[in-house]
């Protein structure tokens, strides 16, 4: 890594920024491989303007939400306002990667996004006393939402292929090797898709040559400006827990005058942006983290979404649920349904639904099957479990035995989204952090349900559930719910 040229950087290197690193000489060094990006997403964008507004068109008129003069009107106005459309794109930072790193991320701006432009296109046809059906407007923003999502997940996939190739790659010198550092540059290393290539350290009191296996120690800090004209195209993460205040503010200075793009972490993990705002304070820029307000208006919103959609679906997957039924009887004996104790919100124990995948006596077996459990932590995880039937197995990786939760949902018991119903002995082994996710209902899906599932660690089924529980939002439940649909038809993380 610390014998990469700095010539092969600048031939891979296709950075998302339009200013690049430093060249070398102290100045400043515009590049335009940062706009190629960019351009390509805004012209996708004016695309799926076009695709949203003529669906809106077709489905108000097809709905008959409003006469075919109206549906043309509604067209009209959401096309010729694109240039607006892209400006507000702009203004929520869909097109810079520092602002959309996670999929919810982006989801919650491409919402506002979507609720700003309908707006405006009302506003704009008021303006030519054109007046848009209220049911046009909310189709036009369903659509908005829904086609520009899809959009931008077919460009996340090309721009995820070719960073896997080494373009569009934003090489990085991290700047404090403690923990807080380290830790940075091993998720970086095994979340590529963030755009993110580690050249190496720099610390004035590295604990070793390699802080983090195939990553160099470059130096001491104060080297780092001269380590810079090695690597021109490269840009600076400080680990703010590992630098001095006076010296990452002087480093910062300098490094910022040469053209070199900056980050500082905040030393916080695993709180949403959205509920950190930077704000003065004397001469201090302070980072103010909002608090998560579960109840009021929004716990009835989530409850009101559950109701309605866990009935809705319940009817829908009826017939799904009556075929697995007799399959499930003819395939082993007992009963369909299979209920378990499980640990509700508040440590409230209730009894889950589900169908039942495994023979009748599986809880008594699995004693014997405690030593050779594949997963971490209180997890039990075995990927040829000799309890599961032949249906089960199908209906497992299928989901389909999750069915009948739907009405746990309807109980209260539980949520469409939110953490894992965790088993009674598993609680008992959680520390007081893992705790903490019992202050929301669980759900029938929610994050590391979408993230792999019994594919990830307890490390990330841990870090998952509190993520989702410190920073709730209805955005996030739609995201997941989103999520949900080719995870579970594509069978990834299958149990």
């Amino acid at each position: 890594m610390s014998e990469r040229t700095a010539s092969e950087m600048t031939a891979r290197s296709t950075a998302t920024d339009e200013v690049a690193p430093a060249t070398g000489r102290g100045t400043p060094r515009r590049t335009g491989a940062g706009l190629r990006p960019k351009l390509l997403l805004m012209a996708a964008d004016a695309l799926a303007v076009f695709t949203f507004s003529t669906m809106a068109g077709v489905l108000v008129h097809a709905w008959n939400l409003g006469p075919l003069h109206s549906a043309k009107e509604l067209w009209w106005s959401s096309v010729l306002i694109t240039p607006a459309w892209l400006a507000i794109f702009a203004n929520q930072r869909l097109y810079n990667t520092r602002f959309i790193g996670r999929r919810i991320d982006e989801f919650r701006r491409v919402v506002n996004a979507s609720l700003l432009g309908t707006l405006t296109v009302a506003l704009a046809a008021n303006l030519v006393k054109i007046l848009p059906s209220r049911g046009g407007l909310v189709v036009l923003c369903v659509c908005a939402i829904l086609v520009v999502t899809l959009e931008r997940e077919i460009a996340r996939r090309i721009f995820l292929r070719l960073r896997a190739g080494g373009q569009m790659v934003r090489y990085v010198i991290i700047a404090g090797a403690n923990p807080e550092g380290r830790d940075i540059a091993a998720m970086l290393q095994a979340e590529p898709w963030l755009g993110y290539e580690v050249v190496g350290f720099v610390d004035d009191s590295a604990p070793a040559r390699e802080p983090v296996p195939g990553l160099p120690l470059l130096g001491g800090v104060a080297e780092l400006p001269g380590i810079l004209h090695e690597f021109p195209n490269a840009s600076v993460i400080v680990a703010a827990s590992a630098v001095e205040s006076a010296v990452t503010n002087r480093l910062a200075r300098d490094l910022l005058d040469q053209g070199v793009h900056v980050e500082l972490s905040s030393t916080l993990r695993d709180i949403s942006s959205q509920r950190l705002t930077v704000r003065p304070l004397g001469r201090f820029p302070i980072v103010y983290v909002e608090p998560v307000t579960r109840g009021g208006w929004r716990a009835w919103a989530k409850r009101t979404f559950d109701v309605v959609g866990a009935g809705m679906l319940l009817i829908l997957t009826a017939p799904i649920l009556a075929v697995v039924a007799v399959a499930v009887r003819l395939d082993s004996k007992g009963p369909v349904l299979f209920r378990q104790v499980r640990v509700g919100r508040d440590s409230e124990p209730f009894s889950v639904l589900k169908v039942r995948t495994m023979v009748v006596d599986a809880e008594a077996r699995l004693a014997d099957l405690r030593e050779l459990n594949e997963a971490d932590g209180p997890l039990f995880k075995m990927a040829d479990d000799p309890r599961i039937t032949r249906v089960g197995r199908f209906l497992r990786v299928t989901s389909l035995d999750e069915l009948p939760q739907f009405w746990n949902v309807l109980r209260g018991d539980m949520s469409l989204v939110g953490p894992r119903p965790a088993l009674p002995h598993e609680t008992e082994e959680w520390d007081a952090l893992l705790t903490q996710r019992l202050r929301v209902k669980p759900g029938i899906t929610g994050m590391w349900q979408v993230s792999g599932r019994s594919d990830t660690t307890f490390e990330d089924y841990t870090r998952l559930d509190l993520y989702y529980v410190d920073n709730w939002s209805l955005a996030t439940d739609l995201a997941i719910l989103a999520k949900t649909i080719p995870v579970v038809a594509l069978r990834q993380g299958a149990k």
